[in-house]
């Protein structure tokens, strides 16, 4: 891929960003990416470059957004937390404090905590649905309030991929009266001027990268036994988290997503908006006069709440309050800093918080990469920013 392709701004002391954000360019089967890191509340790094799509048909531009997958989860942490703030959501509440109707078959006990730490034991829906569910939210939370747990609600966890945006979502929705989307643009995408959007206008729309879906497995074979799983056990609980509604895994370049609210998977962001919000969180919580958390809320973001053998990924994951921390093997780590937090997406997107070192950190991409969790086009770019601040 031609360098002068790649656009944005690097300050001078993390050249090394840039030189590997090129060569991740320059990669054979590589679409387009965004990176952006900032440095006590500053941008250090904006870059991007690249096509919108596999057929090269428009160039990345700075307002490019695409779809970051489970990316998404840290906004929906984010609001939860900025309610507790509030004083109005108490995280060892029960669920259907908030959410009448939710205690059906023995859920009465459910914590808000224990949905936010993916321990509540409700990764699926056993019942069947078809693709169009996935856009009817009361549908959904409907499904989710009459079924069953799969676990008794903690201590053990399991990844709630797509559940964990209703179920969160639909707390923060009783509380305000708002959608997640709706109060995170109020509350802090127009305050901040973040390009972060769930739910998308026309305008958008007209903006937005297209997802490609990595097909080629013969260089990575980690996922092979999630794939493995899904497909030779249809009706298991982890094949239903991420296949039931089917249109989770094949609906992301449609209209009827990008215009939905899915708050665990469909957000649309660039680069910068992420590094700038966990930017704002790596410096005690405010940016530019705008306050997202304070500090007895950020404890909660790098304090682990569940770690171990995850019941529906079969890997090693460690959760806090709805944020992913550092994994506990090589590859998967957002960098040095022991409280560092934040979340990946499916194929390769990631934004986190290193406060130790003042870190925001955001990357972007439309060419899905085969990893379960962190993906090294990401890995690469925050070792050569940690790299940069020796």
């Amino acid at each position: 891929m031609a360098n002068e392709l790649i656009q944005g701004e690097c300050d001078q002391h993390f050249n090394l960003v840039k030189e590997v954000f090129t060569e991740n360019l320059q990669g054979e089967t590589e679409i387009g990416e965004g990176v952006a890191v900032t440095l006590g509340g500053q941008p250090v790094v904006d870059l991007w470059g690249g096509y919108i799509d596999s057929r090269h048909t428009s160039v990345w531009q700075k307002d490019t957004i695409v779809n970051v997958f489970s990316t998404t989860k840290g906004i929906v942490a984010i609001c939860a937390l900025r309610l507790v703030e509030a004083g109005l959501l108490d995280l060892d509440k029960p669920v259907a404090h908030y959410w009448p109707g939710f205690e059906k078959n023995g859920k009465d006990k459910i914590t808000v905590r224990q949905v936010l730490s993916h321990q509540a034991g409700l990764p699926a829906i056993r019942e069947k649905l078809p693709d169009e569910a996935l856009y009817d939210w009361d549908r959904m939370c409907g499904a989710l309030a009459n079924e069953e747990v799969w676990w008794e609600p903690g201590p053990d966890h399991g990844y709630h991929a797509i559940t964990f945006g209703w179920l969160v979502g639909e707390v923060i929705h009783r509380i305000t009266g708002k959608t997640v989307g709706q109060y995170f643009k109020q509350e802090l995408t127009d305050p901040l001027g973040l390009e972060f959007y769930l739910g998308l206008n026309d305008e958008q729309i007209s903006r937005t990268a297209r997802i490609s879906q990595y097909k080629d497995l013969s260089e990575n074979p980690e996922p092979l036994p999630l794939i493995k799983e899904i497909t030779e056990n249809p009706s298991g609980m982890t094949s239903l988290a991420f296949i039931n509604p089917f249109s989770i895994v094949t609906g992301t370049n449609t209209e009827d997503w990008r215009r939905s609210e899915i708050p665990s998977a469909n957000g649309h962001c660039t680069a910068r908006a992420l590094a700038r919000l966990y930017g704002a969180l790596a410096c005690g919580g405010e940016l530019d006069g705008v306050h997202v958390l304070g500090k007895e809320s950020l404890d909660l973001c790098y304090a682990e709440t569940s770690s171990g053998k995850d019941l529906v990924l079969n890997v090693g994951t460690r959760f806090s309050h709805g944020f992913m921390m550092s994994q506990d093997y090589d590859g998967a780590a957002f960098g040095p800093g022991e409280r560092s937090f934040g979340h990946p997406g499916a194929g390769g997107s990631v934004g986190f918080a290193d406060p130790d070192a003042e870190i925001g950190f955001g990357f972007v991409m439309n060419r899905m990469g085969p990893h379960i969790l962190l993906d090294p086009r990401a890995t690469r770019l925050i070792d050569a920013v940690y790299t940069c601040l020796e």
